[in-house]
């Protein structure tokens, strides 16, 4: 198997300075606490130069760094800002394993799909950079040795390990590459006068295991490229959720815009590596002091696309008045549906389409769910009973359709057998279906019409709307009947008639008692 590492070189301080561009080339450090004092566990390039590095107390480090900003760690939060780079990873690797704080192993099973090995981890490093992160990825055949050589390779080096090379370009690579994964094996092979892991590749095995027992002989096993661990899937959180602490209470809308984009742009890239698209999400606005604002936002289209969102929350914040500044962000999507893209007829113009889902999405969270409506066909022979109103809502999946991301990604095409049981369950022609000869409109019950009929039978004029109107086109007719089976047979004959100043509607002649009637009317 083939494995992938991103290596993102203090992960933690690189996601707080995106967040907050003012601390860009400002001095900076994480601290964490330990055995009651507060000591630095990363530091930016300013602080480094001055002299703080990891381990160093925050009151040293301020000392030694006139204007030095320290900020808590928080692992868990990490973590899960870790998390949702491996996700949106999945675009291009069916699986992800977070490797501490700073890096990422990825299935690279799928490389084929990126051009190859370098085209992958050129892909890799291109996602990570959207997302604000500055990394290298390498692909090996371990574990250890994609990360050793992704962390303490040379920059600009060849990003491919091949097959068998693993031990050569391990060799020149300094013993803390093996202090990360086994450091008390380390400790003891640096007290024995070795730097390199090539020393300890070639030192012989008996005498290993004579000196350091069994857990030396896996560190030279991992100094050989022999790392036997296996590569464990990270499993994905069940709910989809992004928040960011504000570092200063927000009174306007233009920092929590910034804020958003950046909090879309993660959300919808998690959605995308999981091949859905979000249909129903809540923003939420944490108070300060205290309380939180909820908004729902409602998609009339289920989508994945950054810009969409931020458009519709910016039109729900541009009327929004609160009570306390704004000190916090969390965006959760409440319900997703599979992305199956859209496909556009030749010149459509995707920013005229993005411009009217905006509009759509905006009319539905300002008048509520209800306010908007699609047609459902439904099987019936009888035209006013073939369709109800239905949500506009894209349909719930089972759950056999609920499976994980990365195998639906990369599975297999249907089989003959499940496209025959599609066909079959298929409604039959003519029954439940929409001709493009059918009305968008049809009315839940037709409309007597006093028709004027000339002597061959031929549709001249009719009053509608309080007015007499000139038929200037008409085609047909066209004969229904049908649900004899039910006792409430019926024989029509239709035609599509085009009325002066109103337009094209389609009336039928009922066979029964001989008038007409309005079915429905043509956008």
């Amino acid at each position: 198997m083939r494995i992938a590492y991103l290596h993102l070189p203090r992960f933690p301080l690189q996601r707080r300075i995106w967040e907050t561009p003012a601390l860009h080339a400002a001095p900076v450090v994480l601290w964490e606490e330990s055995r009651g004092q507060k000591r630095v566990a990363f530091a930016s390039a300013a602080a480094a130069r001055a002299g703080c590095g990891p381990g160093l107390t925050v009151t040293a480090a301020a000392a030694l760094v006139p204007g030095l900003q320290a900020f808590p760690l928080d692992p868990k939060a990490e973590g899960e800002a870790l998390g949702s780079l491996g996700e949106a990873l999945m675009a291009v690797a069916p699986g992800f394993q977070p490797s501490g704080l700073e890096g990422l192993w990825l299935d690279g099973s799928a490389a084929a799909l990126s051009g190859g090995e370098r085209g992958l981890c050129a892909r890799i490093e291109e996602i990570a950079r959207g997302h604000g992160y500055r990394g290298r990825a390498v692909v090996a055949s371990d574990l250890f040795t994609a990360r050793a050589v992704a962390r303490h390779g040379p920059p600009g080096g060849e990003p491919v390990v091949a097959h068998q090379e693993g031990a050569a370009r391990l060799q020149p690579l300094q013993l803390r590459a093996l202090a990360e994964q086994a450091p008390a094996a380390a400790q003891a092979l640096a007290a024995l006068g070795l730097s390199t892991l090539g020393e300890v590749a070639a030192l012989p095995p008996g005498a290993v295991v004579a000196r350091l027992g069994a857990e030396g002989l896996r560190a030279q096993r991992l100094c050989r490229g022999e790392d036997g661990a296996l590569f464990v899937p990270a499993e994905l959180p069940e709910v989809l959720e992004e928040v960011m602490s504000l570092d200063w209470p927000a009174e306007s809308s233009e920092p929590l815009l910034f804020g958003l984009k950046t909090l879309f742009d993660r959300l919808c890239a998690r959605l995308a590596g999981r091949g859905r698209a979000a249909v129903r999400l809540q923003l939420s606005l944490k108070l300060d002091p205290r309380g939180e604002k909820a908004l729902p936002l409602l998609l009339a289209r289920p989508s994945a696309q950054p810009r969409l969102l931020l458009d519709l929350a910016k039109h729900r914040l541009a009327d929004l008045t609160l009570e306390s500044p704004v000190g916090g962000l969390r965006v959760r999507v409440e319900e997703s549906c599979e992305d199956r893209g859209r496909q556009m007829a030749l010149g459509d113009s995707r920013r005229q389409d993005e411009a009217l889902e905006v509009v759509i999405s905006r009319l539905q969270s300002a008048l509520g769910e209800e306010a908007l409506f699609s047609g459902e066909v439904l099987r019936a022979h009888r035209p006013e009973a073939a369709y109800r109103r239905g949500a506009f809502h894209p349909p719930r999946m089972s759950a056999g359709e609920l499976g994980d991301s990365g195998a639906r990604l990369f599975s297999a095409p249907p089989s003959r057998q499940a496209e025959k049981a599609k066909v079959e369950e298929a409604p039959e022609p003519g029954v439940g279906l929409c001709a493009a000869d059918r009305p968008p409109r049809l009315f839940p019950k037709p409309c007597s019409l006093d028709a004027e009929v000339g002597a061959s039978g031929q549709i001249r004029a009719a009053r509608l709307l309080g007015k007499r109107r000139r038929a200037t086109a008409v085609a047909g007719p066209e004969r229904l009947c049908g649900e004899w089976w039910e006792g409430e047979a019926y024989r029509r004959d239709y035609y599509r008639v085009h009325f002066e100043g109103l337009g094209p509607v389609w009336i039928f002649r009922d066979a029964e008692d001989g008038r007409f009637y309005l079915q429905g009317m043509f956008d």
